[in-house]
């Protein structure tokens, strides 16, 4: 059965928005993620909530001070206020009782409406918006960020959740590793994967990766994270799915982090199926390395009403 096929889905995708993060300890994160990983930060809201970016949107990430670390919600931007009008009556047909967030927390977002929601067999809280203010031009530091990228997140049941993504959320499938990862696109966006579903023993964030712009970054990056101290957990080295150059390593509650170059992208017609491949190590890195057992464990998704 392809998964690429014309989808009766009515909206569509401008890319992975930004993701929410709960951490423990807000001063300690925003260092990390600004002086290590290179996001700017943008605003902060007293000691409870931070905005980063790494491009020119208000944020791409944000940190909420927590008692336990996890991913709190996975948002994408839809292409237009008309998708997310029709996201809405398509969502509450379904029955996944979508719910509008606050204006008072949109405004806190920098955000028009947007969207929450949750679906079968799954405890990730989804957001949809379709504008966000600008932050205005964005200058890198120590690593030359393109965008985020993607986000992994493990999933109990991960065929269900996939099933649901595929044929109700306009998600497509770019390849399939084995009967642990599914890597999928939020249509029409190109790139390999701007999400991926990855089998666990519960709902967990994987990681969080961002898209890099030149080989170097990631190779600085090794020697940047071992002078502080950074435990690096997977890699240098190349997945072969999707033909990128990798580095994971661990922010300060656990989470994992990757920076990766290079990716393949698909045309929004005609683009190849999706590829069944064997689970395999070469594969996952074509380099040989393999991961830490830390990788992708640090995070539980975050199980609180929309």
């Amino acid at each position: 059965m392809s998964h690429n096929n014309a989808s009766p889905v009515p909206f569509r995708y401008r890319k992975p928005g930004y993701v929410a993060l709960a951490v423990t300890d807000l001063d300690r994160s925003i260092a990390f993620y600004r002086d290590l990983v290179g996001l700017t930060l943008q605003e902060r809201d007293g000691d409870e909530i931070a905005f980063l970016r790494c491009g020119t949107d208000h944020h791409d990430v944000v940190l909420y001070k927590a008692a336990q670390p996890g991913l709190k919600r996975m948002a994408f931007q839809l292409e237009s206020a008309q998708d997310l009008a029709h996201a809405h009556g398509w969502l509450t047909e379904l029955g996944y009782q979508p719910v509008w967030a606050a204006p008072q927390e949109c405004g806190t977002l920098r955000q028009g409406p947007t969207l929450r929601f949750r679906i079968p067999d799954c405890e990730l809280l989804f957001e949809f918006y379709a504008q966000m203010e600008s932050g205005g031009e964005w200058q890198p530091t120590v690593a030359k960020i393109e965008r985020l990228g993607h986000v992994v997140v493990g999933m109990r049941n991960p065929e269900a959740v996939l099933a649901t993504l595929l044929e109700k959320l306009n998600f497509r499938m770019s390849d399939q590793f084995g009967t642990h990862t599914w890597f999928l696109r939020c249509f029409p966006n190109p790139y390999h994967h701007s999400f991926a579903v990855a089998r666990a023993e519960f709902d967990r964030l994987h990681h969080v990766n961002f898209m890099v712009t030149d080989v170097d970054d990631v190779g600085r990056a090794i020697y940047r994270m071992r002078k502080a101290g950074v435990e690096i957990v997977f890699g240098p080295g190349r997945h072969d799915i999707s033909n990128s150059i990798f580095l994971y390593f661990l922010d300060p509650d656990g989470m994992t982090v990757e920076y990766s170059f290079g990716m393949e992208e698909f045309a929004e017609d005609g683009a190849r199926e999706a590829r069944q491949l064997p689970f395999s190590m070469e594969i996952l890195d074509s380099w040989g390395s393999a991961p830490l057992p830390a990788t992708g464990k640090g995070g539980a998704v975050e199980a609180a009403q929309p």
